[in-house]
C-alpha cells in the first residue's frame, strides 16, 4: 500500500523525489506544487465527462465511464514515472487525495515502485500555502526608482548570502506596463502564491530576507495579502540612482526588442503620461530615440514612486551613479545594520 503523507511531510520528500500530479491539464495549469510534473489521468475532456456522469447518472457509471478510459493508458503511466523516477520511489498526488491518486499510486506499487501519496491533495497543499505567509519574517524591502537595477542588486545580495524573495522573477514580470517584454508568460495569480511558498517556507525568519518593493499586482499576479501587509510593514531601503544612469539602463534593457512591443506599452499608459507626453514618446519611438522614451516616461514612474514612499519606513538610502550592482549590494550590506 502506498504511503499518505501530510503536506508538511509531502514537501519535505519532494525536495528529493519527483512529485506527479495526476489532475488534468487544465487543473494543473491552474496552479501545482512547484517542481511537479503532469502525468494525468484524465484529458480535460474526460474528467468532464466522469463528472458529468457522476452527477447525472450514478457513482457506480461514472467509476466504470472512468476505468474505461483510464485502461488503454496504465502502461504509458508506468513508464513515464519509472523514466521520472528510476530510483523507483516517486510522490503523488491529485486534488483531494482521493480515487485518482490513490489508483494511480496503486499501479505504481503493482509495477515495484515506492509510492507516498499526498494526504488531502492539492486542496490541503493550498490550505497550507496561505495559512504559511501567516509566519512572521524579517523582511526588508528594496526600493529605488524605474531603472535602478532593483532585481540584477537582489541577485548579488543572494549571491552574497542573504536570503533573498525575486517576486518579479516569479512572477514573469518586471512590474511597469513595459514589464512583460522579454518575459515568460506569466504563472496565474494561485501558482505565483505556490512558487512564493515554495521558497517563503523555507527562509530562516531570525535572519533577514530581501524584497523588492512592488505594487500589490506585478503583471497581473497578485500578491498573497499576507505577504503584502508584511511587506507594508517592513523597512525599506532605497537605492537613489540618478536619472542619466537610469535612462542608460532601461535602453539597454528594452531598445533589443520589437519595438511594436514598446509602441504597444507606451499605449497602455497614456492617460498617466498626458496627452503631450505620450505624443512626444510616441514621437521619440518613431525616430528610435529610446533615452528620449525612458526619460519621459520616468517623469510619470518617478513622480509615482515618490508618491508611494510617503510616510514609509526608510532606514537607509545609498546614492549612486554608479550602475553596479554587485559594488551596491555590499554597500548596502555595510549600511544596513537591522537584524541579520
Amino acid at each position: 500500500m502506498p504511503t499518505l503523507l501530510p503536506p508538511s511531510a509531502f514537501l519535505q520528500k519532494a525536495e528529493k523525489l519527483p512529485v506527479v500530479d495526476v489532475r488534468s491539464p487544465g487543473e494543473f495549469a491552474q496552479g501545482h506544487i512547484p517542481g511537479a510534473v503532469n502525468i494525468p489521468l484524465f484529458s480535460n475532456e474526460e474528467r468532464a465527462q466522469v463528472g458529468t456522469a457522476y452527477k447525472q447518472v450514478s457513482q457506480d457509471d461514472a467509476l466504470l465511464l472512468g476505468l474505461e478510459l483510464v485502461g488503454p493508458k496504465m502502461a504509458d503511466f508506468v513508464r513515464s514515472s519509472k523514466i521520472l523516477a528510476p530510483e523507483k520511489e516517486i510522490l503523488v498526488h491529485c486534488w483531494r487525495g482521493g480515487m485518482r491518486s490513490g489508483s494511480f499510486g496503486w499501479l505504481l506499487e503493482t509495477a515495484g515502485m515506492k509510492v507516498s501519496i499526498l494526504v488531502g491533495g492539492y486542496k490541503a497543499f493550498r490550505n497550507e500555502v496561505l495559512s504559511g505567509f501567516v509566519i512572521p519574517q524579517n523582511i526588508i524591502i528594496l526600493g529605488g526608482k524605474t531603472g535602478s537595477g532593483k532585481t540584477e542588486i537582489l541577485h548579488q545580495l543572494r549571491e552574497l548570502g542573504e536570503q533573498v524573495i525575486d517576486l518579479e522573477g516569479l512572477a514573469h514580470h518586471k512590474g511597469s506596463s513595459y514589464g512583460a517584454i522579454g518575459q515568460l508568460p506569466q504563472p496565474s495569480s494561485e501558482h505565483f502564491e505556490n512558487r512564493i511558498y515554495n521558497q517563503w517556507r523555507q527562509l530562516d525568519p531570525a535572519r533577514r530576507v530581501w524584497v523588492e518593493d512592488e505594487s500589490r499586482t506585478v503583471g497581473r499576479c497578485l500578491i498573497p495579502q499576507d505577504v503584502w501587509t508584511q511587506m507594508q510593514n517592513a523597512p525599506l531601503v532605497l537605492v537613489d540612482m540618478d536619472k542619466a544612469t537610469r535612462i542608460e539602463r532601461l535602453v539597454r534593457e528594452y531598445a533589443c526588442f520589437d519595438i511594436n512591443l514598446l509602441y504597444e506599452a507606451t499605449d497602455r499608459i497614456k492617460k498617466r503620461l498626458g496627452g503631450q507626453h505620450h505624443k512626444a514618446a510616441i514621437a521619440a519611438l518613431d525616430q528610435k530615440d529610446f533615452a528620449s522614451v525612458a526619460d519621459i516616461t520616468l517623469t510619470y514612474y518617478d513622480k509615482t514612486y515618490q508618491y508611494g514612499v510617503g510616510g514609509r519606513n526608510v532606514i537607509h538610502v545609498e546614492e549612486t551613479t554608479e550602475d553596479n550592482p554587485a559594488k551596491l549590494a555590499e554597500q548596502l550590506l555595510s549600511g544596513v545594520t537591522v537584524n541579520g
